[in-house]
């Protein structure tokens, strides 16, 4: 993560996303990334079951607990960073989940289309 400020995808800075769960790539609650987010970590969403089940289908079970991590699992209503790749591939087979524009970080803007994350934006209906 570098020094300055992160901005999210409307250019104003970064909301935090989800403490419990506390989510992000850095586990800071935010979905702020660096090079080392292969991932890019940076979509804030509101978890559906149709998403997490889709997202199981493409072989990354959210919903399972993996205690040997530290991991949960992942419900519907929980609010999560989620890599923007799989959020478009999502938002193409029509089950992305909503999304917190204030709390999605700019880096998802190459791989996603603002318009799509505006059409499906929670905070700012």
């Amino acid at each position: 993560m570098n020094n300055k400020t992160a901005l999210n995808v409307l250019g104003e800075p970064l909301a935090s996303c989800s403490t419990e769960p506390l989510t992000g790539f850095f586990r800071d609650g935010c979905c702020n990334t660096s090079e080392e987010d292969l991932g890019s970590h940076t979509v804030c969403v509101e978890l559906t079951i149709e998403f997490l089940s889709f997202s199981r289908s493409r072989g990354n079970d959210l919903m399972t607990p993996r205690p040997e991590y530290g991991f949960l699992g992942l419900k519907p209503g929980d609010r999560w960073c989620l890599c923007a790749p799989r959020w478009q591939e999502a938002y193409r087979a029509n089950c992305a989940p909503r999304v917190f524009l204030l709390s999605t970080h700019e880096g998802a803007l190459e791989h996603c289309d603002l318009s799509a994350l505006k059409a499906h934006a929670r905070d700012l209906c």
